[in-house]
């Protein structure tokens, strides 16, 4: 477990009175008003679903299922989901939206070229502290989808899962193999440790991974949000891993790239045949849905990206504060 976070604004101030139980729950009405994508809702909404991951030290386990901040968790959630739904116009074309994300763009620009070609060792240390809100727990939102399943899309799921669970070994579990990376970059493997530094892009991220997850009505964005995730890691994966090795990084940091090249370059064929596959041929009316998470993944990926390369083209940091005592990947 961890700390509450430090508030942001009104409603991540109220929910943080509320678990301590300083203040009543607020009326959802609350929300109002509040930057769906803002950094105070965000932060809000994560703190809500963290209740339903591993908690925090001060807050009652009571207080996942209390009815008054369920309701003001629905209205969170309705005015970040249908912001997602004002950006990004409906389609029910899997194939070609899937197909998309296969084609790179030359030269590319993302976050993970800038890493590769002309990234620093600080940068690389502020994108592993943005990640880690969610590599930390990865893969534990989408284990909520697997109920919902049926057939073969459940056991295609399921397969995924046990590779990104470690194979059954706890050492291999991908998000332990991120907590070494962390302690391989000199900084801090503790789940949580930067919550209170990273802006509202990513935390939105994470969001997005446990709103589909925890409503059955949104399995099917659940699943097409999973396979876009799939689908980019390993091109990515590939950047980050030579920009690691052109920065000497420690063997922990470079290894938990590689393990995600060779690892969903196979989940993505499984993803889109299998899970995607079965899932629509049982219920074809979740196409939509499917491609909707697709389309807001990539949106709040994009999001994010314009964060952090506009920060560090100005050469500022892209976190609330700046990481304590950087060290160079070489000095070690």
């Amino acid at each position: 477990m961890s700390t509450l976070p430090e508030p942001r604004g009104p409603l991540s101030t109220a929910v943080n009175a509320t678990l301590t139980g300083s203040e009543p729950v607020p009326p959802p009405a609350v929300v109002r008003g509040h930057d769906p994508f803002g950094g105070d809702l965000a932060l809000a909404l994560h703190t809500c679903y963290e209740l339903h991951y591993r908690g925090f030290d001060e807050v009652s386990p009571r207080w996942e299922w209390d009815p008054g901040l369920l309701a003001l968790r629905a209205e969170l959630e309705r005015s970040f989901l249908d912001a997602l739904r004002a950006e990004i116009t409906p389609s029910d074309d899997v194939t070609g939206v899937l197909d998309e994300l296969l084609v790179e763009t030359v030269p590319g620009s993302g976050v993970s070229h800038h890493l590769r070609d002309d990234g620093e060792w600080w940068q690389m240390q502020e994108y592993f502290a943005h990640r880690s809100i969610y590599h930390l727990k990865e893969a534990d939102p989408h284990a909520w989808v697997i109920p919902r399943l049926q057939g073969q899309a459940k056991a295609a799921l399921v397969a995924v899962e046990f590779d990104e669970f470690g194979g059954g070994r706890g050492d291999r579990v991908h998000a332990q193999l991120f907590a070494d990376l962390l302690q391989g970059a000199d900084l801090s493997p503790e789940y949580l440790h930067y919550l209170d530094v990273v802006p509202a892009p990513q935390i939105a991220l994470v969001n997005l991974m446990s709103l589909f997850g925890l409503h059955r009505e949104l399995r099917g964005s659940l699943v097409g949000h999973f396979a876009a995730a799939e689908i980019t890691t390993a091109p990515s994966a590939q950047r980050l891993a030579t920009a690691l090795e052109r920065m000497g990084a420690a063997p922990a940091c470079v290894h938990f790239f590689t393990e995600h090249v060779e690892a969903d370059a196979v989940h993505e064929q499984v993803m889109r045949r299998d899970v995607i596959g079965d899932l629509l041929a049982r219920e074809p009316q979740l196409a939509t849905d499917v491609v909707f998470g697709v389309q807001a993944t990539e949106f709040l990926e994009g999001k994010l990206a314009e964060h952090l390369l506009g920060s560090w083209r100005d050469g500022r940091t892209s976190l609330l504060h700046p990481l304590e005592a950087p060290r160079l990947a070489a000095s070690r």
